[in-house]
């Protein structure tokens, strides 16, 4: 078992190594050649200019100002200034709740750690079980639960505690829960006109053979929404033309950089080499080269353009559509709209840089199919993971490496290397494990068919919080256990074996203790200093930047990556609620953890990401609800744990904490989980008001007419594009369908200019 010792090795490690980080950090972000990295977001809005245009030769790449380096740590108390209102503004409400969650965890662990060092660990640490018990155990283990015999009376001071912390935990939930739910619904109603704001995607448009996607929905809409009806944009399948429109990119800035080259130096054609890599084979004028692919990719883009546009396979069942006002979206997103509900699906569009085209081109009858499939991969990689982590406990056993490694005995019990291994290298193996985990989970994610970028991290957080506590957090705890106290297992009677995993549990808190520290605090200290960034934003400066075009791509900003940082924030939630009774001595680690993410990613935020889209913090009822799972899963082992330690008679009062904490939970949910699911009318009546009265002749369908094209068809650079728009270029009027089941539309549609005269029609024209 790792000691005192061997944890104060694995943090001074890890100290070292986030002080290294941040010194590393302090120099880099001064030197001129290095703002691009460190200051990206600024140079996106437009309000910095690279300091590589002014000044001397030297000054241009090294700063030469040496009193800026006596300031290396300058930065965190400038990260704090900014006001929570003007980073909202600067950055959005999605990153600015994002940072409330590491105060949450400051407002809820703090006042539990001082609890619990004042009356827990006094309590814990004057008995001496352990020393009695034959187990393996360290001085840590000492200020656990583990170490109070078996029936005392001591643990109804823990009882009481839990019933503290839980209280302390909700009142703090329920309060951040109802200022998040403000500052949402105070965000939507101040923000500006936005096109979501207007707009529903109708999914599962049922087919006709008379009339078309297009004519259908335009046909739908008028009759049941005829005073709030504007327009609407079908689906098209794109994904083969994005493809080549993406590629016509690629060959676009190639010929730029050729270009360019050309006219520096106009007596020399540059030339290209046809073989692998450029690096051998027939020469070729480079320009020449270039031009005639990106005006064969033109033709096959206009080729492409031209039959989804003419082709009606190439439309979805889906469209999103517009409405004169605020109101009129609302009641249509919220409401259903046909008397069979597999059909005529309403949504609220995502906003048009949430979108995720490609998955608008899965027919809705393939979506659960797809979603079987993922959820029986992902059982499969749950469970089949736990056999790496079993090897990575292993590694935090130094009795098993010696038997499985003889040979290296006389090096493993050196003090400084054993060590390593028992306080650092379980961590960082751990680490490695799931460092593609993300990015599997993600393309199950897009294989499921979300259509929003927000809907894809969600989901992909959701299922990283899964697999981090069936195989970080239980496995860890299980096959540790079955580690360390491997001849305790063997020898004693099996009656006896569920007290030693009651024992046991407490005891894997010196590995937690480990992975804090490496996965906390040096990990979030090697975020901010971006360190692959930063070698790739050169590596490409050097050898493929060719226009300034390219070094704006280079010049990646990323994001707050919310389907990893928010799962990976929950996973010290848990391991705080539940040892926070069992072993109080993990708090402190956490409490730092907490602490030092909040600065390092409010620098971040402020400087370096750029968020792809705004949801207004729609995740937090995400949030809320894994911190109550949480809470509850630290009430079950607890009530569990104290069952191997004679203590029955308080199971029952135990009880009632889960069932106190699911109804507060339905409670919040009731209370504030609707201004994040639904939009008041109110408001958008509050809203659609004030917009006439300040703008009357608001030109609202120019406003919205290419808020929904697809991206390629929007960077199509011909005319093509007026064919995809065509319904959005006059006023919706009569719809002239062919069934006369249908022929009650009240109001005229462009389609209508062919048959619509039967005596029916014309009686219901002249009504309206």
């Amino acid at each position: 078992m790792a000691t005192l010792s061997d944890i104060g090795v694995a943090a001074a490690i890890n100290i070292l190594s986030a002080f290294a980080f941040f010194l590393a950090f302090a120099i880099l972000r001064i030197q001129p050649l290095n703002d691009r990295v460190y200051f990206p977001k600024w140079y996106l809005k437009g309000l910095r200019c690279s300091p590589l245009a002014n000044g001397a030769f030297v000054s241009k790449f090294v700063n030469l100002d040496f009193r800026s380096y006596a300031r290396f740590l300058n930065w965190m108390p400038a990260a704090l200034q900014m006001p929570e209102p003007e980073l909202i503004d600067h950055a959005g409400l999605d990153s600015a709740v994002y940072l409330r969650i590491y105060l949450l965890g400051l407002k809820i662990f703090v006042p539990i750690a001082f609890l619990a060092f004042t009356i827990m660990v006094p309590v814990n640490w004057t008995n001496n079980t352990l020393e009695h018990s034959g187990l393996t155990f360290s001085d840590i283990d000492k200020l656990s639960i583990s170490n109070i015999p078996n029936g005392s009376l001591r643990f109804w001071t823990h009882l009481i505690m839990a019933y503290a912390f839980t209280f302390w935990t909700c009142y703090v939930l329920k309060r951040e829960y109802e200022i998040v739910a403000s500052l949402r619904l105070h965000f939507l109603a101040s923000e500006q006109r936005r096109p979501d704001q207007f707009t529903v995607l109708v999914k599962n448009v049922p087919p006709d053979p008379d009339e078309s996607i297009s004519e259908l929905v335009e046909h739908f809409f008028l009759v049941n929404h005829p005073e709030h009806y504007l327009s609407h944009q079908v689906v098209y399948n794109a994904n083969k033309l994005s493809e080549l429109v993406n590629e016509k990119k690629k060959i676009q800035n190639w010929l730029d950089y050729y270009q360019n080259k050309y006219e520096r130096n106009p007596s020399k054609r540059p030339l290209l080499k046809m073989g692998f890599l450029g690096l051998w084979g027939e020469s070729v004028d480079a320009v020449d080269f270039y031009t005639a692919k990106t005006e064969r990719l033109s033709r096959d883009i206009s080729l492409e353009r031209e039959k989804i546009t003419s082709n009606p396979k190439s439309i979805m069942a889906a469209a999103f559509v517009s409405f004169k006002t605020r109101w009129g979206a609302a009641v249509c997103a919220q409401t259903q709209q046909c008397r069979n509900p597999t059909i005529w699906l309403t949504e609220w569009a995502p906003e048009p840089r949430d979108v995720y085209w490609e998955n608008l081109s899965i027919p809705f009858v393939f979506l659960t199919i797809r979603r079987l499939i993922v959820a029986v991969a992902f059982f499969f990689l749950t469970f089949f993971f736990v056999i790496p982590i079993a090897i990575v406990q292993s590694l935090a056993n130094i009795e098993s490496i010696e038997k499985a490694l003889p040979f290296l005995k006389p090096i493993i019990e050196v003090k400084v290397i054993k060590s390593f291994i028992q306080g650092f290298l379980p961590g960082i193996a751990l680490k490695i494990f799931l460092l593609f985990l993300p990015t599997i989970l993600m393309i199950m994610s897009k294989f499921e068919g979300f259509i929003s970028l927000s809907a894809l991290e969600r989901r992909s957080a959701s299922r990283y919080y899964f697999f981090q506590f069936i195989n970080v957090f239980l496995g860890s705890i299980i096959t540790g256990t079955a580690f360390q106290q491997l001849n305790n297992f063997i020898h004693q009677s099996t009656n006896e074996i569920p007290k030693t995993i009651g024992a046991s549990i407490p005891m894997k808190a010196t590995f937690f203790i480990t992975y804090i520290m490496v996965d906390g605090w040096a990990g979030v200290a090697a975020e901010i200093l971006r360190l692959k960034p930063l070698i790739i934003y050169h590596l490409k400066n050097f050898f493929l930047v060719k226009t300034e075009k390219d070094r704006e791509e280079a010049m990646d900003p990323g994001t707050i990556g919310f389907n990893t940082g928010e799962p990976q924030i929950q996973l010290y939630f848990l391991l705080g609620l539940v040892y926070a009774i069992v072993t109080p001595i993990l708090l402190p680690f956490i409490i730092v953890f907490f602490a030092l993410a909040f600065v390092v990613f409010r620098h971040q935020i402020i400087n370096v990401y750029n968020q792809e889209y705004e949801s207004a913090a729609a995740y937090w009822p995400d949030v809320h609800l894994r911190i109550i799972v949480a809470l509850i899963i630290s009430q079950l082992l607890l009530m569990g744990l104290l069952s191997t330690k004679e203590a029955a008679s308080s199971t029952p009062l135990l009880i009632t904490l889960p069932v106190l904490t699911i109804w507060f939970h339905r409670f919040c949910k009731g209370c504030y989980e609707p201004a994040f699911v639904r939009n008041p009318l109110q408001e958008a009546m509050m809203k659609d008001t004030l917009e006439r009265a300040r703008e009357p002749n608001l030109n609202l369908k120019g406003f919205l007419q290419n808020a929904y094209i697809h991206p390629v068809f929007k960077s199509a650079d011909d005319d093509k594009i007026d064919v995809v728009m065509e319904e959005w270029e006059e006023e919706p009027s009569l719809i002239a369908t062919k069934r006369t089941s249908k022929r009650s539309t009240p109001l005229s549609s462009k389609h209508g200019r062919s048959s619509f005269s039967s005596p029916e029609a014309n009686k219901e024209r002249s009504k309206t």
